[in-house]
This record gives structure tokens, C-alpha cells and sequence, in this order.
């Protein structure tokens, strides 16, 4: 029987972000700055679940929604919903509301650290050696520091705790939080920064869930290394391409398709062994606008998105041409993270031809569900053109032309229609002309 995530397309939200939460959690009982009680936040996405639903979209990827300290990667509870988001009933609430309308939910999973305010770590700070969860954290206790010893961190930051992986009881807690919220209606999960965590520890904890629930699909966040290596070793269903997802707004921003040309065939690699995730934009990157530079451009970088194997995503705000740069300091991520209006018709006017963009695009690989396992082979390549064409069971294929050029491309593809983009003619009898700074994608005539 096909699986689901064979069809599924994320939208992907940043919930603390996107619903205007306050930045830092509040004390327990306590009430908003206006002296409100912070509302369910999480019932106002409602409105959007159409929105993601009519621009191509079946699932809906979130950032973290429990407890936690200050942006979300700071958990203090996995089996609590962060205040600033609602409550339990609210996040079961949007399960339902995302179930009847054929909705997956991936849930953003932290589990490489936790911050300083859990109540292990809280317990270690209060007895030492003698707490039952000394051994849930690379602590050195010989180490001189503010707190009487050292302990590992995430790159770094203080506030970010590692975890001991080699701890049978970590093991038993990641087990027992992925099976509570795949019960509760989760369709998946997204482990953060699977990286820094060893693939055996995936592969202990995501194979016993998995007996339990089969339909379940996991992805580790992976920014570079041995994917499929590490997708292997750790029994995952997929891992973050960021490869792709660089080369591709890199090649249109420094007129260089050699560099996707090689990425393309660098994917087929991966795409061999598991469906990559494959992405534009999340939340902590530079917007896509901003990293192509010359709007023209976007709707070369979502045809790649398309049109290539793997399981996409759309970052929530890239389909509506948001900008927003990510710079290496405190609040660096602000401008990639903003709140959006209570509804889709309050977004500005000037987004919304880039939405039609996606719908288009994301339509199209709908029409050709066989892309999540196809197989793209380069055509021609010039710094500024690119084609290439991909193969699916019985024959099926689609040929693409990219031209970020100030000349047309005339691509030899007698008998073949224009599926998308901007080309002539729309049923060619020997070839097709894309316009300067076009693209098309290319479906065998009827």
C-alpha cells in the first residue's frame, strides 16, 4: 500500500513566530503584558488551513509548540504545550481541525538538548552528583564554571543543554514523547539537530515508535555530511537537502547553473536511497527572495522545487515573497520569523502573483505524483541556461528549461506542451522559445 508521505507537500510554520507569542515565556499564572491571559494562539491557524490547502499543500510542518523558555528550541516540557501557544486541547484541537480537511501534522521534535529551566537539569543544579538525572547530561564535574562544574552544550550556548545519548533513560523519555504525540494525532516528526546526534540513538528510539505506529515518517535536520549514511545508520525516513536548497538560490543569484547541475546529480544520489526533504526557505535561513536578489527568478527556483524527487516544503511567508535576513547575533532570526495577519486576505497585495507562482508549480507536481521518486538527468548548460529532464515509471517524464539569461532559449522538444512557466508556442511543432529570464517545464504531448 502507498504511503502518504508519497503525496505529501509541507507548509511549514513557525508557530511562536507566526502567531505574534510573546518572546520569552511567562511565570507560571501569569498574565499577558496587556493583563490578558494569553490566548489558544494555536486556534487562530484555522483560517490558514484553507490557505495552505488551496496553495498546493496537504501537510502542515511546526516549529516547536511546547514548553519552553524563549523561541521554542529551549524545551522545558515535551508533554506540555508552551502557554504562549494554548493549551493540549488546543494543539488536539488542530489535529481534528487538520484530520478533516486531509491534513498531515509534523511535529519539531528537540531532542539533542533541553534548556536550562527542565526540571532534570533544574534537579542536577539542585543536588549534584545525587540527582537521579546526573546521568541524563554530559556534565564535568571537575570542571570550574558559575554552576561548580561543565556541562556540554549546543554550539555553545549556555542556555542549551545537551543531552547524554548513551543514557538508556534519554532513550526511554524520546520514546515515550514520540509515542505520546503520535497518539495524540502527530503524523510525524522532525528531529532538530539530528546532526549532533549519533545515528544509533535514532535508530533505538524511531524503530521501537515505528512497530507501534508503521504510517509514522521521521526526517533528521542534516546541514551537511553523509546523508544517506546517516539516514541509513539511524533507520530515518529522510534528512533536511540543504545541498540542494544552497545550490539552487545560489546558482540563479550568481548566474552559475554548473553549481546546480552538480547539486541535481549530487541529489539523484541521495534520492536513490530515500526521498530527501527538499526546501526554499525555514526558519533559519534568509528569506528566498532575498537570497535570489531578482524576483524574476523565484519561479526558476520553485520549478527545482517541483519538479525534483523528494518530499518539499514551503517555508510559511516564501510563497507570498516575505524578505528577511538572518544575521548571527541575539534576534538574528526575528526578520525570517515575523507574525502574519489573522487572515490570509490581510497579506499584502504584492505577494500574492508569487502565490499563484506555487500554485502552478505545486499543482503541477501533483498532476505528476511519480516526481517524489523521479530521476533527473542534465541536458544542456550554459552559466545562465539550464535544462534537464525527469523520469518517472512507463515512460513518464517532463523536460525543464531555466533561463536567467537576456537571450531566449530555444529548447528542441517537438510535440511537447508548456505543463508551467513562460514559453512559446503552448503546443510547439519543433521547439520551444523561453523569453529572457524564463523558465518552463515541458509535458509529452497528447
Amino acid at each position: 500500500m502507498e504511503s502518504w508521505t508519497e503525496h505529501v507537500i509541507w507548509w511549514h510554520v513557525y508557530p511562536l513566530g507566526f502567531l505574534g507569542a510573546e518572546r520569552t515565556a511567562l511565570p507560571d499564572g501569569a498574565s499577558g503584558p496587556d493583563g490578558a491571559v494569553p490566548p489558544s494562539r494555536l486556534r487562530r491557524l484555522e483560517p490558514w488551513l484553507d490557505y495552505l490547502r488551496d496553495l498546493g499543500c496537504n501537510g502542515l510542518a511546526l516549529g516547536p509548540v511546547f514548553r519552553s523558555a524563549s523561541h521554542g528550541y529551549d524545551t522545558v516540557d515535551y508533554y506540555a504545550v508552551d502557554p504562549r501557544l494554548g493549551t493540549t486541547d488546543d494543539l488536539r484541537w488542530l489535529f481534528d481541525a487538520c484530520r478533516q480537511r486531509g491534513v498531515h501534522v509534523l511535529l519539531d521534535g528537540v531532542f539533542n538538548h533541553v534548556g536550562r529551566d527542565h526540571a532534570a537539569f533544574q534537579d542536577v543544579l539542585a543536588h549534584g552528583r545525587r540527582s537521579p538525572y546526573a546521568s541524563w547530561f554530559r556534565i564535568d564535574w571537575d570542571a570550574e564554571g558559575p554552576d561548580g562544574f561543565g556541562y556540554e552544550t549546543f554550539e555553545g550556548h549556555a542556555h542549551l543543554v545537551a543531552l547524554n545519548h548513551r543514557e538508556p533513560a534519554v532513550a526511554e523519555l524520546v520514546r515515550g514523547v514520540l509515542r505520546h504525540w503520535l497518539d495524540a494525532g502527530a503524523a510525524g516528526w522532525r528531529l532538530d539537530a539530528a546532526y549532533a546526534v549519533p545515528p544509533e540513538f535514532w535508530r533505538a528510539t524511531v524503530e521501537p515508535v515505528r512497530s507501534e505506529y508503521p504510517d509514522a515518517w521521521f526526517v533528521g535536520e542534516m546541514i551537511h555530511g553523509d546523508y544517506t549514511g546517516y539516514v541509513t545508520a539511524g533507520g530515518l525516513d529522510s534528512v533536511t537537502q540543504y545541498e540542494l536548497w544552497k545550490a539552487t538560490w545560489s546558482a540563479l543569484a550568481d548566474r552559475n547553473f554548473f553549481e546546480l547541475a552538480w547539486a541535481i546529480d549530487r541529489h539523484l544520489e541521495f534520492a536513490a536511497v530515500f526521498p530527501p526533504q527538499t526546501f526554499l526557505g525555514n526558519h533559519d535561513v534568509t528569506r528566498l527572495a532575498d537570497q535570489v536578489g531578482d524576483d524574476r527568478h523565484l519561479g526558476h527556483a520553485i520549478a527545482v522545487l517541483a519538479t525534483m524527487p523528494g518530499i518539499p516544503s514551503v517555508y510559511a511567508g516564501d510563497e507570498q515573497a516575505f524578505r528577511g535576513r538572518k544575521e548571527n547575533r541575539a534576534g538574528g532570526d526575528d526578520a525570517v520569523r515575523p507574525a502574519f495577519p489573522a487572515l490570509p486576505d490581510e497579506l499584502a497585495p504584492y505577494g500574492w502573483p508569487v502565490y499563484r507562482l506555487h500554485q502552478e508549480l505545486l499543482g503541477l507536481r501533483r498532476r505528476h505524483a511519480w516526481l517524489v521518486r523521479g530521476v533527473p538527468t542534465i541536458g544542456t548548460i550554459t552559466n545562465t541556461t539550464l535544462t534537464y529532464r525527469v523520469d518517472g515509471p512507463d515512460d513518464a517524464h517532463l523536460l525543464v528549461a531555466l533561463n536567467i539569461g537576456d537571450d531566449p532559449l530555444t529548447v528542441d522538444a517537438p510535440g511537447y506542451q508548456v505543463a508551467a512557466g513562460t514559453s512559446s508556442p503552448e503546443t510547439p511543432s519543433a521547439g520551444v522559445t523561453v523569453p529572457p529570464h524564463g523558465f518552463a517545464v515541458l509535458a509529452p504531448g497528447t
